[in-house]
């Protein structure tokens, strides 16, 4: 299985083999096959999205310590304490802040005392990136058609202090990509989510947005910009009662 030389540099300073893992916020399962590579018991992959479970389905065939499940990070369907190890890569940024906190919780529940989240994601652009601008359009996009920003990028010591608050301890930081790579094909895919979100919305608002995404895309061509990011830390001893 192909595993990105990101979750591979994130996970190689954890102790993987042997544990009960999931990946939260699966996408197509890079994470999973990560954990699984790496000698993981069993891993659980998480996403509420029909097409990416079958990818991950597709990827781990034959392995039967992958499970996909398929369900809302707001309410996961593993009891208290389930699992050694959580990883969360590229999930954040897709994550509003209204959901960040109640993510943030669940992913404290499922998690043994003492066990390990791991969390990877892309810092903030500089704010004369075109990148960046093309990622307001398509947020722009998206608050029109579903009231909710599509992208939110949390600097490092955002996601420190949001799990800090649930009793989470930082064990170290580290780049695991820098500069990021945006392809011309990866950009194309921002502008057609511009086009899905503004499929519904009136003409004099839909147009100048695709135009504007259109023109970015033209411009940019491809660009190598920005950091991705690894977080990884221990969870709390739970209260006894």
């Amino acid at each position: 299985m192909d595993v990105p030389r990101t979750v591979r540099r994130a996970l190689a300073d954890r102790t993987i083999d042997g544990r009960v893992c999931l990946e939260a916020g699966a996408g197509v399962g890079n994470a999973t096959v990560g954990l699984l590579e790496a000698g993981a018991a069993e891993v659980y992959a998480l996403t509420d999205d029909a097409e990416h479970a079958r990818d991950v389905r597709d990827r781990v065939a034959g392995d039967d310590r992958g499970s996909i499940l398929r369900a809302d990070l707001r309410s996961i369907p593993l009891p208290d304490d389930a699992v050694d190890v959580v990883t969360a890569h590229a999930l954040f940024n897709v994550l509003p802040p209204a959901d960040a906190a109640t993510v943030a919780a669940e992913l404290t529940r499922v998690v043994a005392p003492g066990g390990c989240l791991v969390v990877d994601d892309y810092a903030p652009l500089p704010g004369s990136s075109p990148v960046r601008r093309l990622f307001a359009v398509e947020n722009a996009a998206a608050e029109l058609a579903a009231g909710r920003p599509a992208l939110t990028f949390y600097p490092v010591a955002g996601l420190e202090r949001l799990f800090a608050g649930y009793g989470w301890r930082l064990d170290r930081t580290r780049t695991i990509l820098e500069p990021v790579p945006w392809t011309s094909d990866l950009l194309e895919a921002h502008a057609d989510v511009v086009r899905r979100h503004t499929a519904t919305l009136p003409a004099a608002l839909a147009e100048p947005l695709v135009d504007r995404a259109d023109r970015l895309v033209d411009e940019i061509g491809s660009a190598a910009v920005g950091e991705m990011y690894s977080l990884a830390m221990t969870a709390p001893e739970r209260e006894s009662t």
